[in-house]
């Protein structure tokens, strides 16, 4: 080393060992150390704070509120660019407008985001324009209310509601609406407009301030806000009604549709139901209504199975386990598939037993109308029927018994039918009321007067059918009351009874005559009618299912 730089070394040396001691003797002492200690972490944090404020300031030194960037199309980038003449367009971000701490917008700032902000608005309108214009709602007319009523409520107004319903009563008669009948509304709706381009933006206010002043006396407690009267406000029109559409029937689709020059014109479309025949066939197990449930023959058809055997079976007590019954009826479709109501049964048949009893449907074209008739030509009815009631057990049949309210041994002179109250109740046969009120035991008691010295009686009715009175002729299989549990009676069910010249008989053991048989060109022309269903049946595959307790009760039908 050289020697002119020997001595400011050597005062180096001798200074940084002088330091050295002096650190040394300074942290040689806890007081020391801790002082040490603080004033380093002291430096560390206000450089930090040093740091992150420098990060936030711009490059040109001036500061901006800051905004939130997000990426644009290209070609959307290049045609806003071009759209603002006069400007520099090397870059462009999007964020939320924000707003100076002054509260307002520079006009020139405004109209260089106009563009931008309707091309942006334009595009979102754009992806739903599909559905924008058109609703779709389905209203449901309430119990006391009228068809004008329920489309004003829909926010239908009132000149294009009273005008849809002056159409609608030229093709469909509005007095046979009922509630609970839906309808479907389209209407028309006015989206918002638009921001126009290069339009100066208004002042936005992201906050609105409300302020309420209550009047003198009011009070401030809930209880007396809860008991203030409000009132219901009719809600702003959907918009301008198009069309009103509905189902009064499966067969009838009514619309009512406004017509280019705004006035409403109406069209009741009548659907061609398609008429289609099912051979089902079932084995009892234990009713002949659960096994055609099971089988997956309709309710109303196997209710008129049991109105057409009731005159020749007993389905208490003719009915065994193992027996089979087969069937042939007709159900009208719509074009799209779903069944719409039942026809008629073209053939019955039950097998009991070693006894068989088949039923043909033949009209003979007089007064009387379309009938049941055996393979003789002999109609199935009886004057009387055996069973007035559907679906009934008997409870307690004809003879002694122990009365169960009386406490003793007596004649029963009827058959009790246990059903529950309510359950309608025909009349057994063709005839004239003769009494109809409360007749002891018997609670509410009705008596029929039937042909040649018959009779027959219903007790324990919890009421009788509207518009019957003494006098009134009612005929056979229409329903003239209710099963009850009126007068001397320990639950619900039918007291029935005939009676030959006022004398209960044993309904189970009557000698009824039967009704009406076909002769000469009917007799011929019913064996062809006959002849031709045999050939259905024959030609149609059977639709078989043993009918099990627990199986599926609507099986599917091809």
């Amino acid at each position: 080393m050289e020697p002119r730089h020997a001595a400011p070394f050597a005062q180096i040396v001798s200074q940084w060992r002088n330091s050295t001691r002096a650190a040394g003797a300074v942290l040689s002492t806890t007081d020391g150390r801790w002082a040490l200690v603080s004033t380093s972490v002291t430096a560390l944090v206000a450089g930090s704070i040093a740091w992150l404020a420098a990060g936030t300031m711009p490059a040109n030194g001036v500061r901006q509120p800051s905004r939130d960037r997000a990426l644009m199309p290209y070609e959307l980038f290049m045609r806003l660019a071009k759209a603002q003449s006069g400007t520099n367009a090397n870059y462009a971000s999007f964020g939320p407008s924000s707003v100076p701490s002054s509260g307002q917008v520079s006009p020139i700032a405004a109209s260089a985001n106009a563009p931008l902000d309707y091309s942006l608005a334009s595009e979102r309108a754009g992806s739903d324009s599909d559905n924008s214009g058109v609703e779709t709602r389905t209203i449901t007319m309430s119990p006391g209310d009228t068809l004008v009523g329920t489309l004003t409520d829909a926010g239908v107004g009132d000149a294009d509601a009273n005008a849809a319903v002056v159409a609608l009563a030229k093709a469909y008669n509005v007095r046979s609406l009922r509630a609970g009948q839906a309808f479907d509304l389209t209407f028309e709706t006015t989206p918002p407009p638009l921001a126009k381009p290069h339009a100066v933006a208004k002042p936005v206010s992201h906050v609105a301030q409300i302020t309420y002043a209550p009047p003198a006396g009011a009070a401030d407690s809930e209880d007396d806000i809860s008991d203030s009267t409000v009132q219901d406000v009719a809600p702003p029109p959907s918009g301008k009604l198009l069309s009103l559409s509905f189902s009064p029937t499966v067969e009838h689709h009514v619309t009512v549709s406004r017509t280019t020059e705004g006035a409403f014109t109406a069209n009741d479309q009548v659907l061609q139901l398609a008429a289609k025949y099912h051979h089902m066939a079932a084995t009892i197990d234990s009713s002949l209504y659960l096994a055609a449930m099971q089988a997956g023959i309709p309710a109303d058809v196997v209710v008129q199975m049991i109105h057409m055997f009731s005159y020749e079976v007993d389905f208490q007590r003719d009915l065994r386990p193992g027996n089979s019954f087969k069937v042939l009826y007709s159900y009208y479709y719509t074009p799209d598939g779903r069944p719409a109501k039942q026809g008629d049964i073209a053939y019955a048949e039950m097998k009991l037993g070693g006894r068989t009893i088949a039923l043909y449907r033949y009209d003979p074209k007089g007064p009387d109308g379309p009938d049941y008739f055996d393979e003789h030509g002999q109609s199935a009815k009886a004057m009387l029927m055996k069973t007035p009631v559907d679906g009934a057990r008997i409870t307690s049949g004809f003879g002694m018994r122990f009365h169960p309210i009386l406490g003793y041994t007596r004649m029963h002179k009827g058959i009790d039918f246990g059903v529950p109250t309510g359950t309608p109740v025909m009349a057994a046969g063709s005839g004239i009321i003769k009494q109809e009120g409360w007749s002891n035991g018997y609670g509410n008691f009705l008596l029929i007067n039937h042909e040649n010295g018959y009779s027959t009686a219903y007790g324990h009715l919890s009421h009788f059918a509207p518009g019957l009175h003494v006098g009134s002729h009612v005929h056979q299989g229409q329903v003239v009351a209710a099963s009850g549990a009126t007068g001397m009676a320990t639950g619900p069910h039918l007291h029935y009874e005939i009676r030959i010249n006022n004398v209960q008989v044993n309904p189970a053991n009557v000698k009824i005559a039967t009704g009406r048989r076909l002769f000469g060109r009917d007799l011929l022309a019913f064996k062809e009618a006959r002849a031709h269903i045999d050939n259905e049946l024959a030609s149609m595959p059977l639709e078989s299912k043993v009918a099990e307790q627990g199986g599926d009760l609507r099986a599917a039908k091809d």
